[in-house]
């Protein structure tokens, strides 16, 4: 059907993208088929040409099956950006495992969860994480650990020590070197087939419309789909290079960082950690064309003392997704650099790009929208209270969406799955409108989840472990505006009787530093009397807000 924003769609695109049906490992495959001498990443020192990468994930894949894991198997990424995250990563897949993409900044608790929940078995995890999985061993169903270390890709790795000696070391028999695995050649265990419409290649967690946290289903073909989106939106060539400063276990870092160069068989500059001294110098020295971020990534480049001393007109685009862009920021942005930095926006459960601003042409670009929909993606705005009815241009409802690149449904949640899809619609939980061109802009959210530098936050979860302190009575946890972050955390907490004047703020916020990552930890605690209740029992966080 014709939609008004098909219009504002980059010259020359096609009405509908011939996406081929292939899977994950298949789309490395042709990418090192397509430039196998072709640098593929780049990490400090190292560099892996795509026929390396290729070679790897198949040698990672034969020596997954050779340890026991299967089809279907569920196997956790506990790392930060590595190369070892990208080799194993499509190492799983190409054995038509399962990815569970884990923060490196969680903690015992956290990942717990995640390993329960998803019923993984294999671990991989930098061996200076390791305490954190020995700790939670015994709650869980893991029996194998992959332990990554720096020295992974030294000139050295032919020289590799015995398994059995890192497991001495780290007092569990259940260890494996990640080296020893690359050391291993490729085997049958390789050639799995794959049904890319059906076969999971991912469960994502996220917390939805609910703040419950569950792993969203993604299959081959959303993330091979979504790559091939965002890469023609952008019009990606093998020349480019991609900055990835964000993170790989977060969709947004793993699809517009990680699976859109390797699917145009480009270069990834792979940065650990967002660091703005390091961003500017990585920039200066690899030429970087293109750059996801968050608004807060672009602020903490903008403001630095020295970004004066960069060569940064390397740069063609950038997209800023996860927060609402300033349009200062945007304007500074662009005239520092001489490129393009526009606004998207996505969701877990749609792989996650559905939106984006058009880069062809400054004059497509409207600052404070999110975008149009991306090829082959529909988007309407419905009544907020059925969830159904259609509104009219500028009126204020849900965004929904639907596409190839939206999810099966949540893992082992049948009700949240029919919730949130509705005859092929995902409802994204997001309060927007749309105008008369087509173009979205989001309102307000509808779920209570708190954007912290475009990392999600949900109260339910911080005010579980502020419960669990003996001297708090109740809480009620809420996002506040950050000039910086965009989001902050707060909490308000009635104490136990007893306890009100012995208590302050920092032993709370110690408390939580203790227990859960950092972004998620309440730079403010306020003490009140009373908790604002409904009749039913439920604290009125609105009141809070307000």
């Amino acid at each position: 059907m014709e939609r008004p924003w098909f219009k504002a769609w980059p010259k020359g695109a096609p009405s509908k993208l011939d996406s081929p049906n292939f899977s994950m490992g298949e789309m490395l495959k042709r990418a090192s088929s397509c430039r196998p001498d072709g640098i593929a990443v780049i990490f400090g020192d190292t560099r892996i040409t795509y026929a390396l990468l290729d070679e790897y994930s198949d040698r990672f894949a034969s020596s997954l099956g050779r340890i026991g894991v299967a089809k279907g198997d569920r196997v956790a990424l506990y790392l930060p950006n590595t190369p070892q995250f990208i080799i194993s990563y499509f190492g799983i897949l190409r054995l038509g495992g399962v990815v569970v993409a884990c923060s490196p900044l969680y903690k015992e608790r956290e990942l717990l969860h995640q390993l329960n929940d998803s019923q993984a078995e294999t671990v991989v995890c930098l061996a200076s994480n390791y305490q954190t999985v020995k700790n939670i061993f015994q709650n869980s169903k893991v029996r194998q650990v992959i332990l990554a270390e720096d020295q992974d890709f030294k000139p050295s790795l032919q020289q590799v020590e015995a398994a059995s000696q890192i497991s001495a070391e780290t007092g569990l028999d259940i260890s494996l070197r990640f080296r020893d695995l690359l050391q291993m050649p490729a085997s049958s265990h390789v050639a799995v087939q794959v049904n890319p419409d059906r076969d999971l290649a991912l469960l994502q967690y996220t917390g939805g419309t609910t703040g419950t946290p569950k792993g969203a289903m993604i299959t081959h073909r959303n993330l091979v789909v979504n790559a091939i989106q965002f890469s023609t939106w952008l019009n990606i060539r093998q020349d480019d290079i991609h900055l990835a400063a964000l993170p790989l276990f977060h969709i947004y870092g793993m699809t517009t960082s990680m699976n859109v160069p390797i699917y145009s068989a480009s270069t990834i500059v792979l940065l650990p950690r967002f660091e703005p001294s390091q961003v500017l110098e990585m920039v200066d020295r690899h030429r970087p064309t293109v750059f996801c971020g968050v608004p807060t990534m672009y602020v903490a480049l903008l403001n630095h003392p020295e970004i004066r001393k960069y060569n940064l007109r390397s740069i063609r685009v950038c997209i800023s997704g996860a927060a609402p862009l300033p349009g200062e920021v945007q304007r500074k942005f662009e005239e520092t650099t001489g490129g393009r930095l526009v606004e998207g926006y996505g969701l877990t459960e749609a792989s996650p790009v559905t939106h984006v601003n058009p880069v062809d042409d400054p004059g497509k670009n409207r600052i404070g929208s999110i975008g149009v929909p991306i090829f082959d993606t529909d988007a309407k705005i419905v009544d907020v209270e059925t969830g159904e009815k259609e509104l009219s241009t500028a009126e204020i409802g849900e965004l929904v969406v639907r596409g190839p690149q939206v999810m099966l449904g949540y893992w082992n949640r049948e009700e949240e799955t029919r919730n949130s899809l509705k005859n092929s619609w995902a409802h994204t939980g997001d309060i927007a409108r749309m105008d008369e061109d087509g173009y979205f802009y989001i309102i307000d959210r509808k779920k209570d989840m708190i954007n912290v530098s475009g990392l999600k936050v949900y109260p339910r979860e911080v005010e579980e472990v502020l419960y669990e302190h003996p001297k708090v009575r109740e809480a009620c946890v809420i996002g506040v505006p950050d000039p910086y972050r965009g989001e902050r955390v707060k909490a308000f907490v009635m104490l136990r009787d007893e306890f009100r004047e012995s208590t302050d703020a920092s032993e709370l916020i110690e408390f939580c530093r203790e227990r859960i990552a950092s972004y998620k930890v309440p730079s403010e605690i306020e003490f009140v009397s009373q908790m604002p209740w409904t009749a039913t029992g439920k604290i009125l966080r609105r009141v809070f807000r307000q």
